[in-house]
């Protein structure tokens, strides 16, 4: 027995006992796993014997015990009306083996009969939204290369003495038995009582079909691919390279091998990425019913940031409310889960929030963006995203370069200078280098956002106490902008435009592929729009201060900076609430996006706490002021 399959078939065995000693009937955790099972008998078996003599006893005596435990899991299984045949088929498949049949027979029988498991029990065998192997390459070097190297020969530095050592990714032989969801499936199950562990929690379902697209890819040679016969995703998941050479010989198999490893991109539109929600709704509420209730809400998590949130600054463009309701209805039914209500009152909720995506479906449809729509969503997501950040850097800009202070000026342009670089930073680490979940990007905005929002009310509150000349002349006297003001600007200024350049880096990113190639250039023209439109801003703003007397500049200024910071206020709590670090509590109110109003407690609450610290510290300038006139 090769090390490689030895190691294959250990990542089985133990698991497929365990569940079958516990029973699992329940068809989430069940048919999948026997599913799994049935697909490495088929890639393992041929190796054990040849010519009806056994080759490899050790092996050999492995896939009679894997065939003992699959008997028991399917004997586990929900009643349904094929599973006597399926029973039937276990048997016949272990009399194959126990007769030291052919391989390519055994082979051909496990997979069948994994078909008509994977129909009986509904098991889907292929991702709803296409792999991306580029998505895929910085989650091997991140998670597998440390054990299967660099290129997946098995040679990483900590597999070195691993009994048994980590699989050679590069056997195309071992490789061609296996489908893409075999490989998918591997990577979700764990492996119990080894050394590689579970990547179900930290992988969610897309980033599992990405890896395992990038792990077809090591046993492909692109110089053998000589035809453009184009497979369906659903074919490049479910069959085998094995299976296409039998029936169309090796160039297809080459074809096909090159495909699955870079499965042929279409446009990621709406339809796709709202199918992928409810998919993932329904594994939630199913994992809720068999009542593991963390893994239930993970999916709830992941099914909104993974779907519907990529879809929503289009949506927002076409039909504002359905966008609110339809977000509203997910995170009701994500709050029915952490609070814990009886299965039936999640499954109204999630009732709820899957006709509202249909109807979000509907507005946008499943075909990718418009032309118009395109542009008009490049235009609004910058100039949304930017005017935030336009309104602080002019406010400080203005205000700096109407009192003189030009060094500062220089410091804050450093500051949002770095913050563009940052930004392209942060989309080059995530798309090269690690992938950045959903969760981690609203956590990483969240948190920006309260810090921002911190930052700016510091700084609304500095200026309206120096609105006046007495009080502007004492601070230039004491400290005239110096080192730690200085500092204080630059760091402002990059929290400021590097939240906003983060969202928009993420919303052209997912607008990118929804448009297409045909919407590519009027995602452009919609961006080059909002760019003109916010250059045209900046400069009314700092051409209009210059004209007005310092005590209104500093007072309109510092007003609108202390608006800000409620806003901001606002906008982080509800990214914390859509990570899925706190629920939401729902309360009869108002939204307005753009002023970070959400009819939510938490999200008002926040907003509160920012309210009353501008209420507290305006008292306190006031009563400054008050005790400064006699003295005067």
């Amino acid at each position: 027995m090769t090390a490689p399959s030895r190691f294959l078939a250990w990542l089985v065995l133990p698991w497929l006992t365990l569940c079958s000693f516990n029973l699992l009937a329940d068809t989430v955790d069940g048919a999948p796993q026997a599913l799994h099972v049935l697909d490495y008998i088929g890639a393992d078996y041929p190796a054990t014997v040849e010519a009806g003599k056994v080759i490899d006893s050790a092996e050999y005596q492995e896939q009679l015990e894997f065939l003992r435990a699959l008997q028991a899991s399917i004997a586990a299984l929900p009643a349904k009306p094929q599973k006597a045949e399926l029973e039937q088929g276990v048997l016949a498949l272990n009399k194959a083996v126990a007769e030291r049949q052919d391989g390519a027979s055994v082979a051909r029988q496990a997979r069948q009969l994994g078909a008509k498991l994977a129909v009986a029990y509904e098991v889907s065998q292929a991702p709803i939204i296409t792999p991306d192997p580029v998505r895929g390459a910085p989650l091997y070097a991140q998670h597998c290369s440390v054990c299967h190297g660099a290129n997946g020969a098995g040679d990483g530095p900590a597999g070195v003495g691993l009994e048994p050592a980590p699989a050679n990714l590069r056997d195309r032989s071992r490789q061609d038995r296996l489908s893409l969801y075999a490989i998918y499936s591997t990577l979700g199950q764990g492996i119990e009582g080894t050394d590689m562990p579970s990547f179900a929690d930290q992988l969610d379902e897309r980033q599992r079909w990405d890896l395992a697209t990038y792990i077809a890819s090591f046993s492909v040679d692109p110089a053998a691919v000589k035809n453009q016969q184009t497979y369906n995703l659903a074919d490049l998941a479910r069959q085998t390279p094995a299976e296409v050479l039998a029936a169309n010989g090796p160039e297809a198999a080459a074809t096909f091998r090159a495909q699955r490893a870079q499965p042929p991109q279409v446009k990621r539109g709406p339809g796709q990425l709202l199918d992928y929600t409810a998919a993932t709704l329904d594994k939630s509420i199913a994992a809720y019913r068999a009542g593991d209730h963390d893994q239930a809400y993970d999916l709830s998590v992941a099914a909104y940031l993974e779907g519907f949130e990529l879809v929503e600054s289009s949506l927002d463009n076409v039909d504002a409310t359905v966008r609110k309701d339809t977000e509203k209805s997910l995170m009701a039914y994500r709050q029915s889960l952490q609070d814990g209500l009886p299965v039936e009152q999640a499954q109204q909720r999630l009732d709820t929030a899957k006709a509202k995506l249909k109807e979000s479906a509907s507005r946008l449809g499943s075909d990718g963006l418009s032309w118009s729509l395109s542009y008009l969503s490049g235009l609004l997501i910058l100039l949304r995203e930017g005017l935030e950040a336009i309104l602080v850097l002019a406010a400080i800009l203005a205000f700096l370069r109407n009192t003189g202070q030009q060094s500062a000026v220089r410091s804050v342009n450093v500051g949002w200078g770095l913050a563009l670089l940052a930004g392209l930073a942060t989309w080059a680490l995530a798309a090269y280098v690690i992938d950045v979940s959903g969760a981690q990007r609203e956590l990483l905005e969240g948190a920006t956002a309260l810090f921002a929002s911190v930052m700016v009310l510091w700084l609304g509150v500095w200026m309206h106490d120096r609105r006046h000349a007495a009080a502007w002349q004492d601070y230039i006297k004491s400290s005239l902008v110096g080192g730690g003001g200085r500092f204080g600007f630059a760091i402002l200024a990059f929290f400021s435009v590097y939240r906003e350049l983060f969202e928009v880096i993420l919303f052209y990113e997912t607008l990118w592929l929804q448009a297409g190639p045909a919407g590519h250039n009027a995602v452009l023209a919609g961006g080059a729009t909002a760019l003109v439109l916010l250059i045209g801003l900046a400069w009314v703003i700092l051409r209009g201060s210059a004209k007005l007397p310092l005590a209104l500049f500093f007072g309109i200024n510092a007003g609108l900076l202390c608006a800000l910071s409620v806003v901001f206020a606002g906008h982080g709590v509800k990214a914390l609430q859509e990570a899925g670090i706190f629920g939401t509590r729902p309360v009869p109110f108002f939204d307005f996006d753009w002023l970070g109003i959400h009819a939510d407690a938490y999200s008002l609450g926040a907003q509160a706490v920012a309210i009353l610290a501008i209420a507290v510290l305006y008292s306190r300038s006031r009563m400054a002021e008050k005790r400064r006139v006699p003295v005067s």
